[in-house]
């Protein structure tokens, strides 16, 4: 399940785009650290294919992809020295993959900017330093106690010790360690402390309604050239707190019609969710049977065993088999039965790379 983690500057529109995504009625008032307690929600991953194949089974049972957000209290500028609510609430986004900063785009005088004015270049960067020197923190005490065992011959600790000093000097300049010149192998061996300036990047940034169906905004253009003067490992989602809002009360039906009259092509919620799969590299594979059609995430690269560990580790271990029909072939023969017998559906082997929007039936023995 793919888990992100929503920070921001206080009354930038977190907790109203929270409330939009998950209907989960986490308060949103116009002032500053009204978020204490993080919020948790769970998302369906919008999907027509899984309608569409749901339609020719008729299952018992629809089961979506799902996607967690949680949201925590506002970041301030010396948070990380104790300032607002401090960075204590940064602990639960720390096992989350890919880390959402909600950027304030939009001007308006009477919602309360923390820092006086609408600068989402300066706000990213504030929202940056914290999470470094939050990431510090966790870094040096990893430094002490690899430096003391490196001291006395531990030789995993020997292999260790160059990757966190690097990462140590890096986040004292207060930079996110994607700016460490980081190899995969240094990567994986800090992969381990759950830094949060390792996590992928998608700025949500909150315009007006105009916006998103015209022309862009000088702040939200001021934000995309620092972020591509910087070369961050990053994307950049605009979407309208208010209207997301508008939507979560409105029907599936009625969302289309009131996305289509705003002239916008989709919701915030499933650019979000897309840019997020883009970042990790995910993609989604279904199971189709009388009992129940599920959608899966896996990554994009995975082969057939490992899809199948997705659904239980024993599928994995015991894998024989996969039969396999792309979501097309699926659709366009009415399911199984005609697909087997125009010889689309096919049986893969533990070597297939499982494709997007592939149907699966695994075959195991454990």
């Amino acid at each position: 399940m793919l888990k992100l983690g929503i920070v921001g500057l206080p009354n930038v529109g977190k907790s109203s785009l929270f409330n939009a995504l998950t209907a989960a009625g986490a308060p949103a008032e116009n002032y500053p650290f009204c978020t204490v307690e993080p919020n948790i929600g769970m998302v369906e991953v919008p999907d027509a294919r899984l309608a569409c194949i749901a339609e020719i089974i008729q299952p018992r049972k629809i089961v979506p992809a799902a996607v967690q957000f949680v949201d925590i209290a506002g970041l301030v500028k010396g948070a990380s020295d104790g300032e607002g609510l401090g960075n204590k609430f940064l602990a639960n986004i720390r096992e989350t993959d890919v880390v959402v900063h909600v950027v304030r785009c939009f001007e308006d005088p009477d919602v309360i900017h923390v820092m006086g004015a609408v600068d989402p270049v300066r706000d990213r960067e504030v929202i940056e330093f914290e999470l470094a020197l939050s990431d510090l923190s966790t870094v040096e005490k990893r430094l002490e106690k690899t430096a003391r065992a490196a001291r006395i011959g531990d030789k995993d600790a020997q292999l260790e010790l160059p990757a966190i000093k690097k990462a140590n000097d890096c986040l004292k300049e207060g930079r996110g360690l994607w700016e460490a010149g980081l190899s995969p192998a240094e990567m994986e061996m800090l992969r381990p402390l759950s830094l949060l300036t390792t996590k992928p990047i998608l700025y949500a940034a909150n315009v007006t309604e105009r916006e998103l169906s015209g022309k862009e905004g000088k702040h939200l253009t001021a934000l995309r050239a620092a972020v591509a003067a910087s070369h961050e490992p990053a994307e950049i989602v605009p979407f309208s707190a208010k209207i997301e809002g508008e939507l979560s009360e409105l029907s599936v039906a009625e969302r289309a019609e009131f996305l289509e009259s705003l002239g916008i092509e989709s919701a915030g919620l499933d650019r979000l969710i897309r840019a997020g799969y883009h970042l990790l590299g995910l993609h989604t594979y279904f199971t189709a049977g009388e009992q129940e059609v599920r959608a899966w995430t896996i990554r994009q690269g995975d082969t057939a065993p490992k899809a199948a560990g997705a659904i239980h580790s024993d599928f994995e271990r015991g894998f024989i088999k996969a039969d396999t029909v792309s979501y097309a072939d699926f659709v366009e023969n009415d399911g199984w039965k005609v697909a087997r017998e125009k010889g689309v559906a096919r049986s893969e082997g533990r070597e297939y790379v499982v494709q997007d929007g592939d149907v699966m039936l695994f075959k195991f023995n454990v």
